[in-house]
């Protein structure tokens, strides 16, 4: 019944993302479509016109290659234009895509390839000092169904294609009928899985149609507005359900220009900040806290630029200030994950600083529920479920296999594990994963614990994580990145948010040092890693 709903409401379509590139191919052939930064080389630009033909030459190899509907091209490479020029060619061929952010290694690797059956996975050659060809080509004996390994980079070897050549350079689209025009695109069928990094549990497969996702970035555009002209940057990796929302669905429904960078630094993200013109810039806390770093004082000219979002994990309070004095910008808090694609957002009118507070309301065609036994406070929040058309088809254990059905659950309402109470606004405030619950009968608010830990001048980067306190009960272990040396002790951070008038019982009963918290693709801290560290069940090199 709500899928007759979404249709009728036009937030989900009959065609898909293909019929977006038709349509500017046609409109705006000579616009620039990407803009892309790649380290070590120079920017490189390509037109809705380029971009159109780049996609059937693609598709036209991957038919060359035995590629037909329904069969899995696997994809693991970094923020590389031919990284979104190969996800509709894969669109346009009928193919599903597995995305693979690239650090993932060989381990997680052949479990995803394995377990999805990919028939063909590109992947760089050598990212950030990891060999993955070499990676794919040592498992390939014990995967029967790939039968076809593509290397972007230096030349091939063996029976690896070398996809310069084989793609880029050979005009497939003249040999098998590969043309846009001639796309015939269910839009409802799955298209993309996505996997979760396991932050709280087993990884799972996310099984995403093109209109799921396109309602996701329908909400985006109602939200904030968009069109030829804009400029949108992201260095979330282009290979996971954000990237592949911002940097390729997003241009492409809007007509917009989609900024590649695939080296992120914050002295380099403030460059092609600059440089590109970019009008939104949507990245995680930690990108923030880099560009902050690297503007220093003063807030920086950047005319063009009118919307930054922070997504990916709770944004610390005292990032909101920072971002505008240094950008000149205020800074909004976006909430998604990968099974709701976006959940909530702030908006342009909600009072400047709300991002310090909220992390925002809902889009129009999606529904949030905040459930618990008992009244719902910050202090005592309530469990997060999410209803609407972004929401996945159905995730896959990647391990056990095991399928959940969305829709056959509970009316299609999406339990996200996330913690939350309202804000006031008609949006919520998020306090934690419900894995990363500490306490008993009464619940220690670990954001608010995070948020003033990290405004204190010794701390880098925390993690609040439970441990058991030998008596059935938990307690609190601060887990940091010290700033100073030596570093900061127990007792003083104690000290410091009892100074700030927070409860003696939130307070952290154990301190941990670490010169990195473990995160995963978009920033949120591995804690599901930490708490097994703490009991001694787990070393902080497993996945």
């Amino acid at each position: 019944m709500r899928a007759t709903e979404y249709r009728s409401s036009g937030i989900w379509r009959s065609s898909g993302p293909i019929g977006d590139l038709r349509q500017w191919r046609v409109e705006t052939p000579d616009a620039i479509a990407i803009r892309a930064h790649r380290s070590g080389g120079p920017q490189r630009q390509i037109s809705y016109g380029e971009y159109a033909g780049h996609v059937e030459r693609f598709a036209g190899a991957l038919v060359e290659l035995g590629v037909r509907p329904g069969e899995v091209v696997a994809l693991q490479l970094p923020n590389w234009w031919q990284a979104g020029a190969l996800m509709l060619a894969a669109a346009r061929v009928g193919a599903v895509l597995t995305l693979i952010p690239p650090n993932i290694r060989s381990r997680e690797l052949e479990r995803v390839l394995a377990g999805t059956d990919a028939s063909l996975c590109v992947t760089a050659d050598e990212w950030t000092g990891f060999d993955h060809a070499a990676a794919v080509r040592e498992m390939a004996p014990r995967l029967p169904q790939l039968r076809t390994r593509v290397v972007l980079g230096r030349p091939a070897g063996g029976d690896e294609i070398g996809f310069t050549s084989f793609f880029e350079d050979t005009p497939w689209e003249r040999r098998h009928p590969v043309a846009l025009e001639d796309a015939q695109e269910d839009p409802d069928r799955v298209a993309v899985v996505c996997f979760t990094s396991g932050t709280s549990g087993e990884p799972k497969g996310i099984l995403h149609t093109w209109n799921t996702l396109h309602a996701t970035v329908a909400q985006l555009v109602e939200i904030d507005g968009g069109g030829p002209g804009e400029a949108l940057f992201t260095p979330i990796t282009i290979v996971h359900l954000f990237g592949v929302v911002y940097s390729v669905l997003t241009p492409l429904l809007t007509g917009a220009c989609s900024v590649l960078l695939d080296a992120w630094s914050g002295e380099t993200g403030l460059a092609v900040l600059a440089e590109s013109g970019a009008t939104q810039f949507t990245a995680t806390p930690l990108h923030f806290f880099d560009l902050v770093a690297a503007a220093g004082t003063g807030a920086l000219a950047l005319p063009a630029l009118r919307v930054l979002f922070a997504a990916g994990t709770t944004i610390p309070k005292q990032l909101v200030t920072e971002v505008r004095d240094a950008l000149g910008v205020p800074l909004r808090a976006e909430y998604g994950m990968t099974e709701i694609g976006l959940g909530t957002s702030t908006r342009a009118d909600d009072p400047v600083d709300w991002a310090a507070h909220s992390d925002g309301r809902p889009g129009s065609a999606t529904e949030i529920d905040v459930r618990s036994n008992t009244v719902v406070t910050p202090d005592q929040p309530g469990r997060l479920f999410v209803r609407g058309p972004g929401v996945c088809l159905a995730s896959v254990g990647r391990d056990s296999g095991k399928v959940t059905v969305i829709a056959d659950h509970d009316d299609g309402w999406f339990d996200t594990g996330d913690l939350a109470a309202p804000d006031g606004r008609g949006g919520i405030r998020l306090a934690g994963r419900v894995g990363d619950r500490i306490g008993g009968s009464a619940m220690i608010p670990v954001t608010d614990v995070e948020s003033l830990l990290l405004s204190h001048p010794g701390v880098t980067d925390v993690a609040l994580v439970g441990y058991p306190d030998g008596k059935g009960g938990e307690l609190a272990c601060a887990v940091i990145r010290p700033a100073t040396t030596p570093p900061v002790g127990l007792e003083e951070l104690r000290v410091y948010l009892s100074d700030q008038r927070m409860t003696d019982f939130y307070l952290p009963s154990r301190l941990e040092l670490l010169p990195q918290l473990p995160r995963n693709t978009i920033g949120k801290v591995r804690k599901e890693l930490l708490r097994r560290w703490l009991r001694g069940e787990a070393d902080l090199t497993d996945a």
